[in-house]
């Protein structure tokens, strides 16, 4: 199904991929592992034919048949400014009228009917109202099995959360039935039920002889799904077998350090003065029902708070009311006992967001090391100097080098983008800091040294933390409290 030979990456004389080799046949499943930065997203792309701006591809990929993507980050292919159902709709009537009226409608797709074709019934005999009945079959089969609820096509991708944002481009994905899917960490965002569902999912995709290639950081999907894995550092595959020899027996030094490296869980620390208050909270996206029902809540200064609860459950968007970017319909938050500003860019110097999608919160045309420097320069009033020396050592912390930093987003991995991200945030010095699922794209590796950074930075500095996560292990490793969030209201569960 899939030969890749001697695949080589680079970018401004950096090699991203060096030497990467591999077969894969019908209804097999390859797991790409390893570090933010190891080359997974390029050697994904270049299976599809595509790469970053600036990147030159050698080497040898035959593919039969076609291919899928799914991305790391939804947002980022979806149209903002477009429900998404009708996009779906679109990419299906194009199929559709493709299939219908032969290869000859290839290069004009769904646009190439013409009134005289549209007369005689097309090459099948296909009319417009068939046509556009079997692009929305296509469409709701899509999302039946990507467990895409059909009442969500009406919805903006803003109004979907990150779970919901990929089961879209997942349905996306299955439009056309490839014969080949590559996975950008498909399971990123999504809680446990969600979780097993995409998994479940991908069984019988593998079953219907659809081969997989899934790039991803979740080490227990890898051992459910994959039939073999490759692990790559520094853009090589440095080990490569049967999954349950590499996973239960690792021959690789850093093979073995990635598969050890866990967040190990702490003790919560003693209640403080509350900081942070959130009083009958109710929030709705515009012409829907009330995501929250009067949410309240209370954060100690230098405590951490974690939100847990199912995809499209509103903890986004609670998170989104307390920093400013979602308006209440009713309620309050306060810090430190006054009210916050309604004024974002007043309300940015106390409160910091740390994004899901790190890369949708970048401007992809300029330097990630002078859009981190800017925070400190506008919500300080550092010195350009100062500023630049602030960042540098901050992104140094994070595990981003001066070389890394100085690419544009379209340079760096999924990975890189979030500590860069993390990194942005902290320069600004807020008293809270909302983390939305920020270990999401990080290896184990990156993100016990993130995690240990964080709690570092709280004993230091008296941050206070708001963190919405679905990973468990994060949530024991941080959190002092932890509220469940399901049908806009939140249950307590104290830690001891």
């Amino acid at each position: 199904m899939l030969r890749v030979s001697g695949l080589r990456a680079e970018v401004d004389g950096h090699v991203l991929v060096d030497g990467v080799s591999f077969e894969l046949a019908a209804g097999e499943v390859l797991a790409l592992v390893g570090a933010s930065g190891s080359g997974k997203t390029t050697t994904g792309l270049a299976l599809l034919g595509e790469h970053a701006p600036g990147v030159r591809i050698t080497g040898e990929v035959r593919l039969a048949g076609t291919a899928a993507y799914v991305p790391q980050h939804p947002s980022s292919v979806l149209n903002p400014v477009r429900r998404v159902g009708s996009v779906l709709w679109e990419v299906a009537r194009w199929q559709v009228a493709r299939a219908a009226d032969g290869r000859r409608q290839q290069a004009d797709g769904a646009q190439g009917w013409t009134r005289r074709r549209q007369q005689a019934g097309g090459a099948q005999g296909w009319t417009r109202r068939r046509l556009a009945q079997a692009a929305d079959e296509r469409v709701v089969e899509a999302a039946r099995r990507a467990r895409l609820p059909v009442e969500l096509l009406g919805r903006y991708p803003h109004q979907l959360s990150g779970g919901q944002q990929q089961r879209v481009v997942l349905a996306q994905a299955l439009l056309p039935d490839p014969a080949l899917i590559v996975a950008d960490e498909p399971t990123t965002g999504q809680d446990g039920l969600l979780r097993s569902e995409v998994i479940e999912e991908f069984r019988r995709l593998r079953a219907q002889g659809i081969a997989l290639v899934l790039l991803s950081h979740d080490l227990s999907m890898v051992r459910t799904l994959a039939d073999r894995v490759a692990v790559m550092h520094a853009g090589r595959v440095v080990e490569s077998g049967p999954a349950a020899s590499v996973l239960d027996t690792p021959r690789h030094d850093y093979t073995r350090r990635l598969l050890a490296a866990r967040p190990e869980p702490r003790a919560a620390t003693g209640a403080g003065d509350v900081l942070l208050e959130v009083r009958d909270l109710v929030a709705a996206h515009r012409g829907g029902p009330p995501v929250l029902a009067g949410v309240s809540m209370s954060v100690p200064a230098g405590a951490c708070l974690a939100v847990v609860g199912r995809s499209g459950s509103g903890k986004t968007t609670l998170a989104r009311c307390v920093a400013g970017l979602h308006r209440p319909a009713s309620g309050t938050i306060a810090l430190g006992g006054r009210p916050l500003p309604g004024h974002l860019a007043r309300r940015a110097r106390d409160v910091q967001y740390v994004f899901q999608d790190a890369r949708a919160s970048f401007d992809p045309y300029r330097a990630v090391s002078a859009q981190v420097t800017r925070t400190a320069v506008r919500l300080r009033g550092a010195t350009t100097q100062e500023a630049t020396a602030q960042a540098g050592s901050l992104l140094e912390r994070v595990g981003l080098g001066e070389q890394t930093a100085g690419r544009r987003p379209s340079a760096l991995s999924g990975g890189e983008l979030q500590r860069a991200a993390l990194a942005r945030a902290l320069l600004a010095g807020p008293r809270v800091l909302v983390c939305d699922e920020i270990t999401s794209g990080l290896d184990a590796l990156v993100q016990a040294a993130i995690l240990d950074l964080l709690d570092e930075l709280r004993r230091d500095l008296g941050l206070t933390l708001l963190l919405i996560s679905h990973d468990m292990d994060v949530v024991a490793r941080l959190a002092d409290r932890v509220a469940t969030l399901d049908d806009g209201r939140l249950t307590w569960d104290e830690r001891s």
